[in-house]
């Protein structure tokens, strides 16, 4: 009889121990870890995450695609000169501009100017409008009713209206001074998306819980709110992104934007307007890449939005 009591004693722990050897339940994903296994799913979000890996790399370095200089000019070569599908990846593959210039080297060297402007001018409008508009929605009061005024006056400018009297005050027009144009009009957006955003925010329990606990104010912004207010800017940047791209091509097609000898999608199509009858090439090339990075970004942008909104799943 006591040997039987020691044998099912024994067997007790034994039993524990195979109950606890049960699995844990997985811990809960944050938001931007869900958003990123929601992402890698998505077709669209992967074509144009590899497209615009690939722009970049054609920005950052050219050298890689085309050996040729896309400034060096031959007059032998003209529009009349038509691409020569043959010559993949060289100087005549694209044919050449007026000035006997390699069309494809100067649309592999066009996409630096475009894509440094639009990744700059989202940074700085993301930066600017964002810090705005956290401030207005968290105080309120009288600093949202300055910030607003203000924000409105400013949203009252056409962005492309503003930019050509503000880039008509730069003697020589470079990269920066698109860039500071663009930035100097384009904020007003995203205060209004970030101020929406962090007055929503703000009034959850676990603000409420910080201020409680004596959180100093820094910290519940950019520690609490930021964070959790930030999805929707990420979102409008993203899609912008596409549109200032397009904006400064627009600007350099009107002769206002980019000058040379700034390589240029938009000057290369305001260039080839003369011609669209006798050398349609000309203009296809430079407009076919822009309105590719362009959808990319847009692309990138509604895939983004799907993933860090619940109620579009």
């Amino acid at each position: 009889m006591p040997d039987l009591i020691e044998k099912k004693n024994a067997a007790i722990p034994a039993q524990r121990g195979a109950d606890s050897a049960e699995p844990k339940p997985e811990k809960a994903r944050s938001l931007g870890l869900d958003a990123w296994h929601d992402l890698r799913k998505r077709p669209i979000f992967i074509v144009s995450a590899l497209l615009i890996v690939l722009l970049v790399l054609i920005a950052a370095a050219p050298g890689l695609f085309t050996s040729v200089d896309p400034r060096a000019g031959d007059l032998r070569n003209h529009y009349l000169t038509k691409p020569d599908w043959s010559d993949v990846f060289g100087a005549g593959w694209f044919g050449y501009d007026g000035q006997g210039r390699s069309i494809f080297a100067r649309v592999i060297y066009g996409a630096r100017a475009s894509v440094v402007v639009g990744i700059c001018v989202t940074v700085g409008v993301t930066v600017l409008g964002g810090l705005s508009g956290m401030l207005a929605g968290y105080f309120g009061g009288w600093v949202d009713a300055v910030v607003s005024r203000i924000t409105d006056i400013f949203f009252g400018v056409p962005l492309l209206l503003g930019a050509l009297v503000i880039l008509n005050a730069f003697s020589v027009r470079t990269v920066w001074s698109v860039v500071f144009a663009l930035v100097a009009l384009g904020w007003t957006q995203m205060t209004r998306v970030m101020r929406g955003s962090v007055i929503t925010v703000k009034q959850a329990d676990y603000v409420t819980a910080a201020k409680a606990l004596g959180a100093g104010t820094g910290r519940i912004m950019f520690k609490h709110i930021l964070p959790n207010a930030i999805a929707p800017v990420i979102v409008v940047a993203t899609i912008a992104l596409g549109g200032y791209i397009a904006t400064e091509a627009t600007l350099s097609f009107l002769g206002i934007g980019l000058q040379d000898p700034t390589i240029s999608w938009g000057i290369d199509i305001n260039s080839a307007q003369k011609v669209i009858r006798t050398a349609p090439f000309a203009l296809f090339f430079p407009a076919g890449m822009l309105s590719i990075t362009v959808l990319a970004f847009i692309m990138l942008g509604d895939a983004v939005r799907d993933a860090l909104d619940p109620k579009l799943r």
